[in-house]
């Protein structure tokens, strides 16, 4: 079976050094808010083209410590796309914030900026572009409704880690930024862990006070906080696997045009690649219009596929009150996407037993 992802086999060339910095940590009997935490902080907000970057337990927490410290009045709203992982809509309820679910460009499923204007009102107070599956959103036309508006730009990057847009990198491209480094991620820890990047210096030291029970110095609690710290082990894990960020993306990229030259079915529809050369390629999600039939033809060929994301946001249990929306063409997507093999040190035999099967399927 070839696997849709195999973590063992991306980090087994590392293996030594992780064993090597975890030791460090081990050794140094100091765990949370240290060197470690400090030194990846540094390192991470210089290759996003920041000034400041705050670790954080996830990626979840990021996106909310980003609303908490913005401090928009309670009940505010946020336009955050209909496609996207739940992570998006729950770090903005959680602040006390009111999400407003925008439909994807359906070209390249990120947010599409030609809906955002229909749906400010006088709450309004943000914007939450998701890049996802590594493809940056069409941030220019999505700042220039914002500075229309006066409105806030809050950039989810959880997917997008070496991603840029017309040179720029991801995390630069807003007012702040968040990431996820979970395991999975192009940059991806051993455990949970996130960070916020932004420019803004009052911003930081508000995330920083509000990871951390509001605190700067022990038992003084300037903000009500919560525990989101990023630990010195996953710290030291991400400072590894930084430094083979790009070279790990740069197989990506090639993994990725070798699919979008070679595959070549009118049933099945493949990701846009316009922008290629920039995109990240956390993932590489095609459209199948009989997602299930398609993904069983796979399995049968011995290839794993996943599915990102099932089911819509707005039809999911935990949300009652957005199941009267419709949005055609997130629901679209939601049956549609397959996901399928795509990760440094996928073989070349690999990738042409992919591309071979995908070529074969055929509609019933």
């Amino acid at each position: 079976m070839i696997p849709h992802l195999n973590l063992q086999r991306q980090t087994e060339p590392y293996q030594q050094e992780l064993a090597e910095a975890a030791a460090r940590v081990v050794a140094s009997g100091w765990f949370i808010l240290g060197k470690e935490l400090e030194r990846f902080e540094e390192d991470w907000s210089r290759y996003c083209g920041a000034r400041f970057a705050v670790g954080t337990g996830n990626g979840l927490d990021a996106i909310a410590l980003i609303f908490k410290a913005l401090a928009f009045p309670e009940g505010s709203e946020v336009i955050v796309p209909a496609q996207t992982f739940i992570a998006s809509l729950l770090g903005v309820r959680q602040a006390g914030l009111v999400p407003v679910l925008a439909e994807p460009d359906p070209a390249t499923y990120n947010l599409d900026p030609a809906g955002i204007e229909a749906l400010i009102t006088s709450r309004t107070r943000a914007i939450l572009p998701v890049h996802l599956y590594g493809k940056c959103c069409d941030m220019d036309a999505i700042r220039a409704v914002a500075e229309k508006y006066q409105l806030v730009v809050v950039e989810d990057a959880a997917q997008a880690h070496g991603a840029t847009w017309k040179g720029r990198p991801a995390g630069s491209l807003g007012d702040i930024s968040a990431f996820s480094f979970y395991p999975a991620k192009n940059l991806g820890a051993l455990g949970d862990a996130g960070a916020v990047v932004t420019d803004d210096e009052a911003l930081t030291r508000r995330i920083r006070l509000l990871r951390n029970y509001g605190s700067e110095e022990k038992y003084y609690n300037e903000l009500p906080g919560i525990n989101s710290r990023l630990d010195e082990i996953q710290a030291a894990m991400l400072s590894v696997r930084l430094r083979y960020l790009d070279e790990e993306n740069k197989q990506r990229r090639l993994i990725a045009r070798r699919y979008l030259n070679e595959m070549r079915n009118p049933d099945i529809r493949l990701p846009d690649a316009s922008t290629c050369e920039e995109d990240a390629w956390h993932l590489f999600v095609v459209r199948a219009t009989d997602r299930a039939h398609f993904r069983a033809f796979l399995e049968q060929k011995g290839i794993q596929s996943a599915v990102h994301y099932p089911i819509a946001p707005h039809r999911q249990k935990a949300f009652p009150e957005w199941h009267g929306l419709s949005l055609p063409v997130t629901e679209q997507l939601h049956r549609e996407v397959v996901s399928l093999p795509l990760f440094p040190g996928l073989t070349d035999e690999e990738q042409q037993c992919v591309i071979d099967a995908v070529n074969q399927y055929r509609l019933p």
